[in-house]
């Protein structure tokens, strides 16, 4: 990270952010300030390996705390924001959208405008290194048939609370840029999966409920598709954007792994049936169950990454099969940090069908 001593990391402690967290301090020699409210999903835990590095700081701040958001870049001086801090679940934002609307929009807006102060004050040289890099999903986009990718271009159409908030987000810094200079990158993802995944989303929760004999819960028919993107390429490509990504443009990042919501859990069963030889709930797949299907459910997200690569030369080095495989065998492994998680106020149950 030639260009940067001191990146704020904000939601740190939660999947996509711990990830990047453990890379930034494994890889580089920049400090990491991890700023987190530490809410349901974000987890210390998932910083062990890391928490008594020298070059690793953590603040548990709320971004809507704005005077607090405003201590840290006096504090800290940050050469950069990786600002990844949000409300993140579908089903969790159907049935309590206001978290949503407060965290991912006016936390953002607070982020904005302290980073806006802070970068004015800098010397010029300083001014020209200092990046602002909001991370965001490809559900801002909506859905798409049966063909067809989203593309940067694609025209924003998102059908949830949750998409709706990270699509203001994402115009927020846009217009940040544009309006007050500020340098700005935006990055819109596809589905993460990997180590220490929360479990209310698909993968590690099948996982989980598959080694307790619990039903496989699957949407509708299960034929929603989805492209999967293993987190540790998604956190490489992060800072490939940050050093490398042009003022003011966005880059989409995509595993090139588009699968339905079905295969996936199949897919999983079959390595549980491998792994776990023992399970006296073999075959796993005979706990699928299929249930009411979630409202506004998107059918199809599908990423065309070739910007990222032909512009930055990223592209992921994981396949599905290979990435699902090292996500499977991580949560055998680690059943203590499974545990613990579970300990927290969400038990695997149903979010998002009170409506």
């Amino acid at each position: 990270m030639k260009s940067h001593q001191c990146i704020l990391v904000t939601g740190g402690a939660g999947f996509i952010g711990s990830a990047l967290v453990r890379h930034l301090i494994e890889t580089t020699d920049v400090k990491v300030v991890n700023v987190d409210a530490l809410t349901y999903a974000g987890n210390l835990q998932s910083l062990a390996d890391v928490a008594q590095h020298a070059n690793y700081q953590f603040e548990q701040v709320d971004i809507c705390d704005a005077p607090a958001v405003q201590r840290l870049f006096r504090d800290y001086q940050p050469d950069a924001v990786m600002h990844l801090a949000a409300e993140s679940h579908v089903d969790r934002s159907i049935d309590g959208p206001a978290a949503f609307i407060q965290t991912n929009i006016v936390g953002t807006y607070n982020l904005l405008e302290a980073a806006r102060d802070y970068w004015k004050t800098l010397p010029e040289s300083r001014q020209q290194q200092f990046r602002f890099h909001h991370i965001s999903t490809d559900e801002v986009y909506g859905s798409l048939p049966e063909t067809g990718f989203f593309l940067e271009t694609t025209p924003y159409q998102p059908n949830s609370p949750y998409s709706a908030s990270k699509a203001a987000s994402d115009h927020l810094v846009r217009a940040w840029h544009h309006t007050y200079g500020l340098p700005v990158v935006v990055t819109n993802c596809s589905n993460n999966y990997g180590p220490y995944q929360f479990p209310e989303k698909l993968i590690p929760l099948m996982i989980l409920n598959a080694l307790e004999g619990k039903p496989l819960p699957v949407y509708g028919n299960g034929d929603n598709v989805r492209d999967w993107l293993y987190v540790e390429d998604h956190v490489k490509a992060l800072t490939v954007v940050l050093e490398h990504g042009q003022l003011g443009e966005t880059y989409n990042i995509g595993g090139n792994n588009e699968k339905t919501n079905l295969e996936v859990v199949k897919a999983v069963c079959v390595l549980l049936d491998e792994l776990v030889p023992d399970s006296p709930h073999r075959p796993h797949e005979s706990l699928i169950t299929y249930v009411k299907d979630r409202p506004g459910h998107d059918k199809r997200y599908a990423i065309d990454a070739s910007k990222i690569k032909n512009e930055l030369g990223w592209q992921p080095a994981e396949t599905f099969e290979t990435g699902l495989r090292k996500t499977v065998q991580w949560y055998l492994e680690h059943a203590d940090w499974c545990r613990h998680v579970q300990d927290g106020s969400y038990q695997r149950e149903r979010l998002g069908a009170n409506v």
